[in-house]
């Protein structure tokens, strides 16, 4: 059986077989064909019942709903058995939601969109949406059922004693669609870690690697997990050679993440295996970045619209408290560390300072109402000009002035990796509470990690999750 196993970027193992070479596969395209079946039956089933035909903007709606959902759905993950159920309902939830976003885009740019009735496109999301999640709840069901009549358990070993190995057995446990069965574990040579830490291990202290095939032997063993530091790759390789003949399948889980990782990923190329370190996520999820631009130009517009009375209130009273221009723009690092320049309602006074100094509280720079404006985060509005050019997005990592760049980037470690994304409006920092004067290290450290959390963990579900609640983390008594 050919497989290859992975940890993702949540510490779950997820495991890649041939096709219809196990049942897992097999239920995917089960499920992914109900799910085609549903929504390709729902469109016709309420376009026949409201017009009595079948026009062809339905038919090219139907084979254009089709095609994104085979695409979106795989890259949600929709049909991960790794996921308990209302992990998988919620991705069912937003792989669908973006598919209705998708398709009213297009239907947007090309303009065809009055040509559907509203009546049949509302029907048909809200009653696809509840059949495929009866359908899921039904396949999974039938499959949980499968595996108790026919169970296939495989009797699984891990060398190694480390966080790796702990954090790779207890997501063997809990990912029900793999049939590993943790036996134990078993120390390498050099693991130093005290013989009393056994106690704390989720699953029995087998022995040594010097017994180790003393250990296969009476326990049966089918599989071993190498769960060893790259440091150590001789004594892998030595086990390697070593088990040859033992008629086991082993796994090399290499323990990477004692390095500074960002948005890192296992792949093959050629037959090759591939651990990717360090990489953007405009380069690894391009699809998801095409329709994050095209998001966050749609809303752009809409909050400009929206927002345009309050802009010119604010542009009156700015002018009218002290002389100056209404906007201010900042050379700031963007994308990839290139410079831009980012629009703000200017908040103080002008003044002739050397240096770019953040503002602290009391500043005699910041007027009246600019301390109302920064406090309430208004200033920023503005700054959806920036998303329409393209040069900022929604959601990103904020941006900092250059002249702060240049003084913590030998401070704060992978401090730069901020710019392997688009900076944004709102992040993952500020609605966590790391927003305005960063006057400590730590302040800087803090959101430097929230924001690389936020790259390692990108997704469109991520961002609009920080839209929502961005609204409640607007007005902060710490912004000067």
């Amino acid at each position: 059986m050919n497989e290859k196993v992975t940890l993702n970027g949540h510490g779950l193992v997820t495991r890649k077989r041939q096709l219809f070479k196990t049942n897992e596969s097999i239920l995917f395209w089960v499920q992914h064909c109900a799910d085609l079946l549903i929504i390709l039956a729902t469109l016709f089933f309420f376009t026949f019942l409201k017009i009595g035909d079948i026009p062809a903007n339905y038919r090219l709606l139907a084979v254009l709903s089709l095609f994104c959902v085979s695409i979106i759905y795989r890259r949600r993950g929709v049909y991960n058995r790794a996921y308990g159920f209302y992990k998988r309902a919620f991705r069912l939830l937003t792989a669908w939601f973006y598919v209705l976003l998708l398709l009213a885009l297009i239907g947007f740019v090309t303009k065809n969109g009055e040509s559907f009735s509203r009546e049949v496109l509302l029907e048909w999301a809200v009653v696809g949406f509840v059949l495929q999640l009866i359908s899921m709840i039904a396949l999974g069901a039938l499959y949980k059922r499968y595996k108790v009549i026919f169970p296939r358990e495989i009797a699984t070993l891990v060398i190694g004693t480390g966080d790796m190995a702990i954090k790779l057995v207890n997501n063997l446990n809990l990912n029900n669609s793999l049939a590993d069965r943790v036996v134990g574990f078993v120390k390498s040579d050099d693991d130093l870690s005290v013989e009393g830490e056994a106690a704390n291990l989720p699953r029995p202290l087998l022995g040594r690697a010097e017994n180790l095939r003393q250990v296969i032997k009476e326990y049966k063993i089918r599989r071993i997990y190498i769960a060893l530091p790259v440091s150590q790759s001789e004594i892998i390789e030595a086990m390697h050679i070593d088990l040859l003949d033992m008629n086991v399948d082993v796994i090399w889980v290499p323990d990477i993440f004692g390095l500074n990782l960002l948005n890192h990923s296992i792949s093959e190329v050629a037959g090759m295996p591939l651990i990717t370190l360090n990489e953007s996520p405009v380069t690894s999820k391009r699809s998801h970045i095409v329709v994050k631009g095209v998001m966050d130009r749609v809303l752009a517009a809409i909050a400009l619209l929206i927002f345009s009375p309050l802009m010119l209130i604010i542009a009156i009273l700015i002018k009218r408290e002290s002389e100056g221009p209404v906007f201010f723009k900042q050379d700031r690092h963007g994308l990839d560390g290139k410079i831009i320049q980012v629009w703000k309602f200017r908040s103080m006074r002008l003044h002739n300072d050397t240096e770019v100094k953040q503002a602290t509280k009391g500043d005699s720079r910041v007027t009246r109402i600019g301390a109302f404006i920064r406090r309430t985060s208004i200033d920023e509005l503005p700054q959806f000009i920036n998303v329409l050019q393209g040069t900022m997005s929604l959601v990103g990592p904020r941006p900092h002035a250059v002249a702060h760049n240049d003084y913590y980037s030998d401070k704060v470690n992978a401090y730069l990796a901020r710019h392997r994304i688009k900076p944004g409006i709102t992040g993952l920092a500020q609605i966590s509470g790391c927003r305005g004067e960063t006057e400590t290290l730590d302040k800087m450290e803090k959101r430097v990690e929230l924001d690389l959390a936020y790259i390692n963990n990108w997704s469109l579900g991520l961002d609009i999750k920080i839209l929502i609640k961005t609204p409640l983390s607007l007005v902060s008594k710490d912004i000067y």
